[in-house]
């Protein structure tokens, strides 16, 4: 038996709706095709030609790929028109109680958004851009500094017939393009990677802040209306309850994030991160050495693991960084759990149903895990959910929720890794 049909199977790729990158782009069954990246149907010059790119990631790429990965190449169903309204009803209902019970009053400012699938992968492709270009802005620098030590590139003369490969890469005429392939190769390697990791998130993703992730535009409620459905149906929840608490969850977040500190620390700390990335020549060479961008499946071997591209880069340093990383993000996360406790057990009937399930859906994300790991650092663990709702939960019973709110303050507020683990030498700290 042959394989299934194939979304546009019998239309020219040129032509089929939301194809990536037109004739010179990937494969039937989309980015990856059936059997993974395909590019072999490119020819060497439309394969140069993908392979330019401006800035050290190729945004075009990134954004076509996590459309592609986010639907699976399938036109997605548009939104029931009565959406926005239900959910901005239901947004309402959640600022109102989040004010009340947290004092933060910047719940009011975050507008709500009803999406589907591409609807998240688009947010997210320029939300994420600045930490992105961060790590690609690293990488970029460092290859060039271990070309630099390797001496200058001969020139090369093309074959009779042959194309000019350094021209078509809009290199002067004649310059060998194998000598510069690692920097060619890294924007359109870390836009794909970056499409991918937007891409498998939004699979899934239920609204914006399913994880913590370093986005840099302005905070918002998200509700990614078929992953809601699927979600309901998975596990059997009622509707109107699950929505409201993912309204609440969603509030909680967005009212984080607009005191002005809190996202900007996120943001910071995973600039610091990918910063910290610093290139093993020898390791590099040892991946990467045998690279043939005349040869699809090369290349492909590689663009599909984040792993791969920095498990060269990685530091010690990162390790700093990665604990104050991880640090932040467990508050976060607990100090909204232990709110969304306080309101869904008054407010929503089968609270604790949705609330186990919302827990196993945070530590399940498929193929976005390695993506999101290779490519921020970001990976939590139910441990660092947990550390983070006991933190909260200690400094209530010794000071109450009002000494828990202290957080919001000013960065300073924010606890040690050492803090974390004894609320009580946070309190000592702050004076309470």
């Amino acid at each position: 038996m042959g394989d299934p049909p194939q979304p546009g199977d019998g239309e020219p790729d040129d032509e089929r709706p939301g194809f990536p990158f037109g004739p010179a782009g990937f494969g039937a069954a989309g980015p990856f095709g059936r059997g993974g990246f395909d590019l072999s149907h490119l020819d060497m010059a439309q394969m140069m030609r993908m392979l330019q790119s401006e800035g050290p990631v190729n945004w075009e790429i990134a954004s076509q790929v996590a459309t592609w990965v986010a639907t699976n190449g399938e036109p997605e169903h548009a939104l029931p028109p009565d959406a926005r309204e239900q959910f901005e009803e239901l947004a309402n209902a959640a600022r109102a109680h989040v004010v009340s019970e947290t004092g933060l009053t910047t719940a009011f400012q975050a507008p709500v958004q009803t999406l589907d699938r591409a609807g998240w992968a688009a947010l997210h492709v320029k939300a994420l851009r600045a930490v992105l270009e961060s790590l690609a802005g690293n990488l970029e620098a460092a290859m060039a500094a271990a070309q630099a030590a390797e001496g200058p590139i001969e020139d090369v003369t093309p074959e009779p017939g042959q194309p000019d490969l350094g021209a078509l890469l809009g290199l002067p005429p004649g310059t060998d393009p194998f000598g510069r392939l690692l920097t060619t190769l890294a924007p359109v390697l870390l836009g794909v990677q970056s499409g991918s990791m937007i891409g498998y998130l939004a699979q899934h993703a239920l609204g914006r802040y399913d994880l913590p992730l370093p986005a840099d535009d302005a905070p918002s409620l998200a509700f990614v209306v078929p992953n809601l459905d699927a979600f309901e149906q998975e596990w059997s929840l009622p509707r109107t309850d699950l929505r409201f608490y993912v309204a609440v969850h969603e509030t909680l977040h967005a009212a984080q994030r607009l005191v002005p500190w809190v996202q900007q620390r996120l943001v910071k700390l995973a600039i610091e991160y990918v910063g910290a990335y610093e290139l093993d020549p020898t390791a590099f060479e040892n991946r990467f050495g045998d690279i043939d961008p005349t040869d699809p499946e090369s290349l492909a071997s590689i663009a599909s693991q984040p792993e791969a591209l920095l498990g060269a880069m990685q530091s010690d340093r990162q390790r700093d960084v990665l604990r104050r990383l991880q640090t932040f993000t467990s508050v976060l996360e607990g100090y909204a759990d232990v709110v969304l406790d306080r309101i869904g057990e008054r407010l929503i009937p089968s609270y604790g149903q949705i609330h186990e399930a919302m827990k196993r859906h945070r530590l399940v994300r498929g193929e976005a895990d390695r993506f999101i790991e290779g490519l921020l650092g970001l990976r939590l663990e139910r441990e660092h959910y947990e550390r983070g709702e006991a933190f909260c939960r200690g400094v209530i019973e010794r000071a109450g929720p009002e000494g828990l709110n202290r957080l919001w303050e000013s960065e300073e507020m924010v606890p040690t890794p050492a803090e974390l683990e004894a609320p009580g030498l946070w309190l000592a700290r702050i004076d309470l």
